[in-house]
């Protein structure tokens, strides 16, 4: 059975900001590019810690990448890919995110 779990307002999160969740037995963050809602778990393929230097900062100081604060590692905010660092080519694992009456939330199976 799914389960819906509220992460925050749509209108909390602006480009290029990132908002880290738990739900039961996952941790996790979204990101909104191009008015597009993007979700992870929060776990770098490489070594499987928490990526987020501060609470809810997943992003490289430009806010283009997603970035690993143990490595470095960067990954496309699009599709999780790592694009440089030692994981290279290894893609974060995508969470279900619906965008619903300006609310977001993860879908849980």
């Amino acid at each position: 059975m799914q389960e819906k779990h509220f992460i925050c307002a749509f209108d909390t999160l602006q480009e290029k900001q990132s908002f880290g969740f738990r739900a039961p037995n996952v941790e996790g963050f979204v990101v909104i590019k191009d008015k597009n809602v993007f979700g992870y778990r929060n776990s770098c393929p490489h070594i499987g810690m928490n990526l987020e230097f501060q609470e809810h900062r997943f992003l490289d100081a430009d806010g283009a990448f997603i970035q690993c604060s143990m490595h470095g590692a960067l990954f496309e905010i699009e599709n999780g890919l790592c694009v440089h660092g030692p994981c290279l080519n290894q893609a974060l694992t995508p969470l279900r995110i619906q965008v619903e009456n300006e609310k977001i939330f993860f879908i849980q199976d």
